[in-house]
């Protein structure tokens, strides 16, 4: 049959828009959603049969499919485009997929806090204006042993406040070896250029000295900035100044000491089988004037920059005209507050903030998840074409942050028979609830460490879906 008789053969649009499915869908998607899909559909099979991908012998078959695929095109343009994801991946805390997610419990306080109205800037006692920073400056003080505190919308934006508020146009000396970049392209001395700072860098990439520091001194100088690099290491022939060592500088000539710990983990994760990482109060205790930290990262709340130490200065920064320009709204706060009140229990914190239990999981508990989702797939595809079984593997922690601790995990790895593995990754990626993995040696791997048991029996459909897809049934 020649292609134009091929072609002939293609309903029309009003045609396809009778078909039960199609009107199943008009109920429930707005009818250009429906119709834009419907046109699209139409046009890839036009150009797969002139193509010569469709011929006399496959053309009834792809027909018959369309409606199956036009639904699924209508759905996927009607979604949204910030969309929950299952991370499959193991790091704990990816940067890609919306670092720490949020406990349940923390987000009813902020739809309470968001459908409402609130007492964001307005004080109850005294009837009058208020400020959106009193919400959280006790809680964290409580939990850090700080004097003040106060938060921003990021912890590089934090960085910049302070250092805009105690050394604008005077020098901030920092050692060569901490001018790390964050992320996204983002450096530590960009920050500093745009907080109108002046940055005197100290020493060599591998060693800095407390002499570095005093050579630097001079009456321009503004303050000093210990950066904790928490996103790599630099190991062998290496020495860095530590905070005790600054502090005893700081105070013999007055001028203020200030440390981004990046990570701002809140609690000791050695006692739980992790590396050691210094934790904010560690930093308080040791006389650190103003400590900045991200919420959203160790701490496992929403995206924030957070700054605690000396109450002179935090007050400064209250009143820095930037500080409006940055400023955190209801959304982050009740979700912060929220997570922060965990802190006032670690048993507690530890079962409710996800990013802390992801981290903290047993091997126990992670073969448990294992056995169970890989029970659920079995169960329901019972295919020579898929081999699944349960492998031992590493996760990584993520978000910049211990960046040399490999996690023992479980994963469920997938392996097909003479199929697409690319395709079958790009088709979990692609389902209405995207399923995230990695892919290593041409397999897929789930990992258990990142992978919520209320999520199992979507990654059955997701697998399922995928599977079929690859091997084109429908």
């Amino acid at each position: 049959m020649e292609k134009r008789n091929l072609f002939s053969l293609i309903p029309k649009v009003d045609e396809l828009l009778k078909e039960p499915l199609m009107t199943k869908l008009l109920d429930k998607l707005p009818r250009v959603v429906v119709v834009d899909s419907i046109r699209e559909e139409i046009q890839f099979l036009r150009e797969d049969i002139k193509n010569n991908f469709i011929t006399e012998k496959n053309i009834d078959k792809r027909i018959e499919k369309l409606p199956r695929l036009i639904e699924k095109r209508a759905n996927k343009k009607n979604s949204f485009k910030l969309k929950k994801v299952i991370n499959g991946t193991g790091v704990v805390i990816h940067t890609n997929l919306g670092r720490s997610p949020i406990d349940e419990e923390v987000m009813k306080n902020v739809l309470e806090i968001s459908s409402n109205y609130s007492n964001l800037e307005f004080d109850l006692e005294s009837g009058k204006r208020g400020s959106r920073y009193s919400h959280l400056e006790k809680i964290l003080s409580d939990i850090t042993g700080a004097e003040a505190a106060m938060v921003v919308n990021n912890n590089a934006a934090a960085v910049m406040l302070v250092l805009s508020t105690l050394a604008k146009e005077k020098e901030v000396i920092v050692s060569r070896g901490e001018l790390i970049e964050i992320g996204g392209s983002f450096r530590v001395p960009e920050v500093m250029e745009q907080s109108g700072a002046v940055l005197v860098d100290v020493g060599t990439t591998n060693k800095t000295h407390i002499w570095d520091y005093e050579k630097a001194i001079n009456e321009e100088t503004g303050a000093f900035l210990k950066v904790h690099t928490s996103n790599y290491r630099i190991l062998g022939f290496t020495s860095s100044v530590s905070i005790e060592e600054l502090y005893e500088l700081k105070n013999r000539y007055s001028i203020p000491l200030v440390e981004d710990l990046g990570s701002g983990v809140l609690i000791d994760l050695s006692k739980y089988g992790l590396e050691y990482e210094p934790t904010v109060q560690d930093s308080i205790r040791k006389g650190v004037d103003i400590v900045t930290f991200s919420g959203d990262k160790l701490l496992g709340g929403p995206q924030a920059g957070i700054i605690v130490g000396k109450k002179e200065y935090i007050d400064e920064m209250k009143n820095n005209p930037l500080t409006r320009a940055i400023r955190v709204d209801k959304f982050t706060i009740s979700a912060l507050e929220a997570t922060l009140k965990l802190y006032l229990d670690e048993e507690v914190m530890k079962e409710k903030v996800p990013t802390i239990n992801m981290l903290t999981l047993s091997q126990g508990e992670l073969e448990d998840k294992a056995n169970i989702l890989k029970e659920k797939l079995k169960y329901n595809m019972n295919d020579k074409d898929i081999n699944i079984e349960i492998v031992d593997d590493y996760s990584e922690v993520g978000g910049g942050s211990l960046p040399l601790e490999k996690l023992p995990t479980k994963c469920i790895c997938i392996s097909l028979k003479d199929l697409s593995v690319s395709k079958f990754e790009k088709s979990l990626r692609n389902f209405k609830i995207p399923i995230i993995t990695r892919v290593y040696k041409d397999k897929i791997y789930i990992d258990m460490r990142t992978i919520r048991e209320s999520d199992f029996d979507t990654i059955v459909k997701g697998v399922l879906e995928a599977l079929n897809e690859v091997k084109g049934v429908f």
